[in-house]
């Protein structure tokens, strides 16, 4: 992969923390909800209810779509990504400590609202590891897009 691509990628990662994702529901059609997340270069984590129609979705096929980008005021300033990857579940104890722990350093303590951070064990953590990533940038031109495949 093209360094500044990844750079562009990591970086535009770094600036969001809400993702819009679809999975497939039992019946093929796409579900698509909006979840926060966190990432470690181009791997990001999010959490959702165990017992969610998410979850389930995920156990039956780990492939998802998300987008990623700003709500602006001119069409030419979009940027953003958009990506197909796999969502595996985080079965393995630390790594869903350190996500939840990545996951909640994105959304600081509010004054005077009280919030228990869940163990890895009261939710589901889902790694999500792309395999190709469209980068968005219209400053480059209208419906500009690099098209990234990522390493297995």
């Amino acid at each position: 992969m093209d360094e500044v691509l990844k750079q562009k990628i990591v970086s535009l990662l770094d600036q969001h923390r809400t993702m819009r994702i679809a999975t497939i529901r039992p019946d093929g059609w796409p579900q698509t909800t909006s979840v926060g997340y966190a990432n470690v270069g181009l791997t990001l984590y999010f959490l959702c209810g165990k017992e969610s129609q998410k979850a389930a979705n995920l156990a039956r096929d780990d492939r998802v779509s998300l987008a990623i980008d700003d709500d602006v005021d001119q069409v030419m300033q979009i940027k953003g990504l958009s990506m197909a990857a796999h969502a595996r579940r985080v079965l393995d104890e630390a790594e869903g400590a350190q996500a939840l722990s990545l996951l909640f350093a994105r959304y600081p303590a509010q004054e005077g609202v009280a919030f228990t951070l869940p163990s890895p064990a009261d939710v589901a953590i889902f790694r999500v590891t792309p395999t190709v990533v469209s980068v968005l940038d219209y400053t480059q031109g209208f419906a500009h897009a690099d098209l990234v495949t990522c390493e297995a």
